[in-house]
């Protein structure tokens, strides 16, 4: 087969995707990149919702929009560089593409924008088994975000996997309103939602409806998972944030790490009620780059499973490595100094290509 890039480079793809789970043994993984993230013009319905959502309209416009502080990006790359090295010492593949130029301007029918970062690989890009799933964000700032993953996807399909993407959303105002509330929210007039509302369970994924993944996306991805006989099962009510993955953690079978702000005893998802449940301590915070950040400090506990018996967890978090440990979870503890700022922990700052683990039925 004729190589698809420089003959001095390492191949991008060592072996066929596969990844079932988020906790089994991991082999090959993406690692984010920070260079050129941005705040996006916090005018744009898209990005209200998507960044700072919690924020009224007099608060966001005291957002700094643009490229974020040069020490931001330059200490983020600094720890992420440290991240790949660390994975490298426990015998990942670890692959870093580049972060193209997100002050890059386009658009569609209607709306003009520029781009977010590459910080956050897992953000949009679902891998379920030897599936890649490109999600339909409904944020305009990403609608190309994973195009700097399309190397390591092309390839991907080269050696077997099979890729595939959610319809590509029009992202029309009339997607986006306010609630009673006053704070924005997602409509239902098309798929819209993140690969960061689901986590994956074998044959079983948990679908987070919030304001990053609304009813319809959910009806779209039980449609096409049903095709790997895989279940999907709805997480409602628990946090109309964004993402699931400071909101559920799972560990090992059997074992999950929950959000005591989001998640109570009777609120527990019904699948996982015969699981043991470890309740995370409150995060450890301290100042922040910017005044506004786009994670809450349960970013904390984005912690990265390398394998059912050693995660990678902020350095910060004395009191959730603790509990880990406790529980017979080696814990290696790490930095990302900006993850409150630039929205992503270790499980956002990564996406794992290949996991041991199999479509085993964990419930």
């Amino acid at each position: 087969m004729t190589a698809l890039w420089d003959a001095t480079e390492q191949p991008l793809v060592s072996r066929a995707v596969h990844s079932w789970d988020e906790f089994t043994a991991l082999r090959e993984v993406v690692v984010g990149d920070a260079t050129h993230s941005r705040v996006p013009p916090q005018t744009d319905p898209s990005a209200w919702l998507n960044c700072y959502p919690d924020l009224s309209p007099a608060e966001l416009a005291l957002v700094q929009v643009g490229d974020f502080p040069r020490r931001v990006v330059e200490e983020s790359n600094e720890d992420l560089a440290e991240l790949v090295r660390l994975l490298r010492s426990l015998g990942v593949t670890v692959h870093q593409p580049a972060a193209f130029d997100h002050a890059l301007e386009y658009g569609g029918p209607g709306w003009r924008s520029q781009g977010r970062s590459s910080y956050c690989p897992r953000d949009l890009a679902l891998v379920v088994g030897s599936t890649i799933i490109e999600s339909p964000s409904p944020m305009r700032a990403r609608y190309f975000e994973l195009f700097g993953l399309r190397p390591l996807f092309r390839q991907a399909l080269l050696d077997g996997a099979t890729w595939l993407a959610a319809p590509r959303p029009q992202l029309r105002d009339s997607l986006f309103g306010v609630g009673a509330d006053d704070l924005p929210t997602l409509g239902e007039e098309e798929p819209a939602f993140e690969a960061a509302n689901v986590l994956r369970l074998g044959r079983d994924v948990f679908y987070q409806v919030s304001r990053s993944g609304n009813e319809l996306g959910l009806r779209w991805l039980e449609s096409t998972l049903r095709l790997l006989g895989v279940r999907v099962h709805p997480i409602r009510g628990l946090y109309q944030g964004t993402h699931i993955d400071s909101t559920i953690c799972f560990l090992r079978p059997g074992l999950v790490l929950l959000n005591p702000d989001r998640v109570r005893p009777e609120t527990v998802p019904e699948a996982l009620r015969g699981w043991d449940l470890l309740w995370c301590p409150p995060m450890v915070t301290g100042p922040t780059a910017l005044p506004y950040t786009l994670s809450t400090p349960w970013v904390g506990m984005n912690l990265l499973m390398v394998n059912p018996e050693c995660a990678i967890v902020d350095t910060a978090q004395r009191p959730l490595i603790d509990l880990l440990e406790r529980h017979g979870i080696t814990v290696v503890p790490h930095r990302l100094r900006h993850s409150r700022v630039l929205g992503g922990g270790f499980h956002c700052v990564t996406l794992d290509l290949v996991r041991e683990g199999g479509r085993e039925a964990y419930l």
